[in-house]
């Protein structure tokens, strides 16, 4: 379980988009942190009631690609299924990873009005730092 004390993602500006940083004391949980740090771009994670639930599944052996591939798969369903996404998981066995998002169809009052469009290549990263892990890249607004 990860503390409570402990900053769960940030963000920081990069020419027009915006940057995502999600931290955690495994690979996995910083890509956690990452899905709520994009997530959180375009609703209140807090009022996303968790009624609905999807699941994804891929193999990726590359921790930085997984990143990007775990990013935009929960993008493309969340647009698919027309969900807002308040709460992640995601376990790693080996290149395998299996991840679930749970939230409810989207309703105009979860809105931020931050239009996300995926995230990119640019400044991708996942890589220990000090006794945690960050996961970071550039999310397309």
């Amino acid at each position: 379980m990860e503390s409570l004390f402990r900053v769960r993602y940030t963000y920081f500006d990069h020419q027009g988009d915006v940057g995502i940083v999600g931290y955690g004391s495994t690979p996995a949980s910083a890509l956690v942190s990452a899905a709520e740090a994009m997530f959180a771009l375009i609703s209140d994670l807090a009022q996303v009631r968790p009624i609905q639930m999807i699941h994804v599944s891929f193999d990726e052996p590359d921790l930085e690609l997984t990143l990007l591939v775990w990013l935009n798969r929960l993008f493309a369903e969340s647009h698919a299924e027309r969900l807002a996404f308040g709460q992640f998981s995601l376990e790693q066995t080996g290149s395998r990873w299996e991840g679930s998002a749970a939230g409810e169809p989207w309703r105009p009052d979860l809105e931020r009005g931050v239009e996300v469009k995926g995230a990119t290549l640019t400044m991708l990263a996942v890589r220990p730092v000090g006794d945690q892990w960050e996961a970071r890249c550039v999310v397309d607004v």
